[in-house]
């Protein structure tokens, strides 16, 4: 495994993270998991040198397994990010909401004590707002709040988690000084990050976190015409109609022009992510030893060339699918 900065802080993160928000039997909006094997591909994850585990207060119970994990690792040190959902349970932030409906002080700690409750930790590495928008910079009691509990202890670094596809709605938040990382959508459709958020990240040493590096499951090349998915799972919605068709002939495309196999792809997709040195990490959703095993053996050292990236330079495609 190998491992890069996350940002200024001075924290080292394994390139491969992992994303908890499928984990446990009770996974929000995700089905089939159990949490034996949940807890194994953890513990297997750490085995191979992941060190970074994303969670948050609204995926289930993945808090408490994250935590139960890493309270049976006292010797590894493994850390934790979580984030505070908006107290007004939007998701995303529509434009003009005031932060004190989505993220007054008081809320935030209140979360953040449930959340330490739940893990059994006593502080957690990285606190991120589930949502933003760059109308709150320099508005509400949300900063005091994060600097009093990076004070007592509680929390290390502060972050947001970027809307999605909005990553021009965080660039003001970067350059105010005032947070530490941001977790964005970033794959070979959506690379509008690299266009001006990316480089921001970089002018004012934030921290890249990288999510659906695989697009739910669209850049694993599984997703056909005929695919379904359960009644209640996520990608139900997210694949409906038409779209599990649309993202097979996309994903033939990218395969063809790149003269790969087609059960390549989703290793070209976290190696496209990799490629660009503004990344801190990226956290695939990771739910048994196999996927844990063929993720974190992408990190060799080996990125896209550049020929292969101009290549993918040609397949964005701007489209909303959880919209």
């Amino acid at each position: 495994m190998r491992y890069r900065e996350l940002g200024r802080s001075g924290m080292s993160v394994s390139e491969i993270g992992y994303g908890t928000w499928g984990i446990g039997e009770s996974a929000s909006g995700w089905v089939g998991a159990t949490e034996d094997e949940s807890v194994r591909a953890l513990h297997r994850g750490i085995d191979l040198g992941v060190n970074f585990l994303d969670t948050a207060r609204g995926y289930g119970e993945s808090e408490r397994i994250v935590g139960r994990v890493v309270r049976e690792r006292p010797g590894d040190e493994v850390l934790v990010a979580t984030k505070v959902g908006p107290r007004n349970g939007m998701w995303p932030a529509p434009d003009g909401l005031d932060p004190a409906e989505t993220f007054p002080g008081a809320h935030i700690r209140e979360s953040v004590e449930t959340s330490l409750r739940a893990t059994g930790l006593d502080h957690f590495d990285v606190l991120q707002f589930h949502v933003w928008s760059d109308e709150w910079v320099g508005r509400g009691d949300w900063l005091e709040t994060i600097a009093a509990l990076k004070q007592e202890g509680k929390i290390r670094l502060f972050g947001v988690s970027v809307n999605d596809h909005e990553p021009g709605n965080a660039l003001a938040l970067v350059r105010s000084g005032t947070v530490d990382s941001v977790q964005v959508i970033y794959n070979i459709f959506d690379q509008s990050p690299a266009d001006a958020l990316l480089p921001a990240c970089v002018e004012h040493g934030v921290g890249v976190i990288v999510r659906v590096a695989l697009d739910e499951g669209g850049l694993t090349g599984r997703i056909t015409a005929g695919t379904t998915f359960p009644e209640g799972d996520v990608r139900a919605r997210y694949f409906r109609g038409d779209r599990p068709a649309q993202v097979e002939e996309r994903v033939a495309a990218i395969v063809a022009d790149l003269g790969i196999a087609p059960d390549e792809i989703a290793e070209y997709a976290l190696r496209f992510v990799l490629s660009s040195p503004a990344v801190s990490t990226v956290i695939p959703g990771m739910r048994s030893v196999r996927n844990v095993e063929r993720n974190t053996a992408l990190s060799d050292g080996r990125p896209l060339t550049a020929d292969q990236l101009a290549v993918l330079a040609e397949h964005r495609w701007q489209r909303n699918f959880y919209s």
